[in-house]
Formats: structure tokens, sequence, C-alpha cells
């Protein structure tokens, strides 16, 4: 049984530390980090099997691979938390000669981090090759792979999308996050896609809906139903639906935030409605 008061501690820390990071550099993306706390909270501290003695192999263990690398300090702050690396270090955000990077990179050998990531519709095809190379070594763990929406826009995802059902990867679940909005605007203006869940339908996958992709609860669960569907032929996607900035009122049902940091005084309001319960880095 998940420790439901834990997890929620540690989303409402992970927010502050998404918030205090772009705020200290004055630079990142808040937005699309806060929607998804929840998500990779409940991915990394209840879904996954994985060794925090970070291997770039990963063999015998579920691996994740994070497309939009553009919300990093989401994936940084977990990681920390978790024990990849040490919180102080989430500190050097951005700073030069710093492995934690505005966009995840690999040769500053950061644990838990195994591509660069960021060129938006790459991450698809790697998790891929990850997954083909478990079912090759007779590696039973799960891909997990985490996409924007508004990088479906790109070409690159559909040959990928294809590939996949194609070939029959059935150890991997992917999970596009439906929050609508990119930094142009709404998905629908920038370029609409229609309905993403009967295009991934038609394209042969398994797919699972959740329509409170900020409920801890609900994303656990769903995650837990999308491990039962592995292994049956078809690869799985879930269609997550989240409020960009979620967890900071101003932030929330607006694009304006994708990719810009507090100033003093709305970093305070923020860090008022989230707070701290792991301690601050």
């Amino acid at each position: 049984m998940p420790d439901y008061n834990y997890l929620n501690d540690l989303v409402s820390q992970v927010r502050r530390d998404i918030l205090r990071m772009v705020h200290k550099v004055n630079s990142g993306h808040p937005g699309g980090s806060l929607g998804c706390t929840e998500f990779i909270v409940a991915l990394y501290n209840e879904v996954m099997e994985l060794d925090t003695n970070f291997d770039m192999n990963g063999k015998g263990e579920d691996l994740f691979f994070l497309s939009n690398g553009h919300i990093s300090p989401v994936f940084y702050s977990v990681l920390a938390r978790r024990g990849f690396f040490p919180v102080e270090e989430l500190s050097t955000f951005r700073l030069v000669d710093s492995r934690l990077q505005g966009h995840p990179t690999t040769h500053e050998g950061l644990p838990g981090v195994r591509i660069a990531s960021g060129s938006l519709g790459q991450g698809l095809s790697v998790a891929i090759g990850a997954a083909m190379s478990k079912k090759l070594n007779n590696d039973n763990k799960t891909v997990f792979a985490l996409l924007g929406d508004g990088e479906l826009q790109e070409g690159q995802n559909w040959e990928a999308i294809m590939f996949a059902a194609g070939k029959k990867i059935d150890n991997l679940i992917a999970t596009i996050d439906l929050n609508g909005k990119q930094i142009d605007g709404k998905t629908d203006d920038v370029m609409p896609m229609g309905n993403i869940a009967e295009k991934f339908k038609a394209f042969g996958w398994e797919v699972i809906e959740l329509d409170q992709g900020n409920n801890l609860k609900a994303v656990i669960e769903t995650l837990a139903l999308a491990k039962s569907k592995t292994a049956n032929n078809k690869p799985v996607v879930i269609i997550m639906k989240t409020e960009m900035g979620n967890g900071v009122d101003y932030m929330m049902h607006t694009h304006a935030w994708h990719g810009k940091a507090p100033n003093d005084e709305l970093l305070e309001v923020a860090l008022d409605q989230n707070p701290e319960t792991l301690g601050d880095y």
C-alpha cells in the first residue's frame, strides 16, 4: 500500500525545489515541471523497480526516459530526493560546469540520466531501442517514457509509434503529458492534433486515458494498470491530462509560465502554497 502521506509531502517538496531552482538562475521551465510532479514522484517512488546505485546499462531494472527534457527541474529534484545524487546539488541548476544543465545531458555523468534530451521528438525512439534491448537480453523489466503533447507535433514520434506497434514492443509504457499548452500558446492553436487517444489506437497501441494526472492516487493506479497490460503484444500508452503549473495558482490555466521564472515576490507566494516538508536544499 503506498504511503500517501509521505508521497504527498514529497510532491510538495519537489514543487519547492522546482520553483527555487528556476528562480535562482532566472531560467528554466517551471510550468510543465509542476504539471508532471505527481507523475515523476509516483514513478520513482512507487512504481518503478530501480537501483539508485546507477549503472548506464540498467540490466534487471525498469528504465525511464524523459523525452520532453525541458522539464528537467522536476526530473532532477525527484532523482535527488530518491537518492541518486545529493539534494544539495540542486542548487547548481543551470550553472556553468554543473551536472544539472537546462536539458539533461550524459557527458557530465549525472546518475539517473541515460540520454541527452530536450531536442523534442527523439525520446520515444530511444525508449523503443532500450525496450528491444531488454527483450534480446531476456530482461523482463519495463521501459517508461514521458512525452509532451506539443512534442507530438514532431514527425519522428509517429514513425516510432508505428514501429513500436508493428514490432510488438510490449515491454514499453509511454505517457503523454496532455496539458494542452506549449511555449507559443494552446497546442490546438499552434498545431491541432485531434484526438490523440484515437490516433494511438489506430496505430495499434493499448491506450489508457487518465483524466486526473495531478491526482497521486489516480496516477499510481493507472501506472499499475498499464504495467498489467504489458507482455500482450502491444505497446502501452497513457494519455494523461495535467494542468501546467499545477500547485501554484498564478501559473495554472495559462502557457505563460512554460519557460519563465518567478521573481522574488512571486517565488514567496508560490512557496507559501507548497509547504516545506522534507527540507529545502
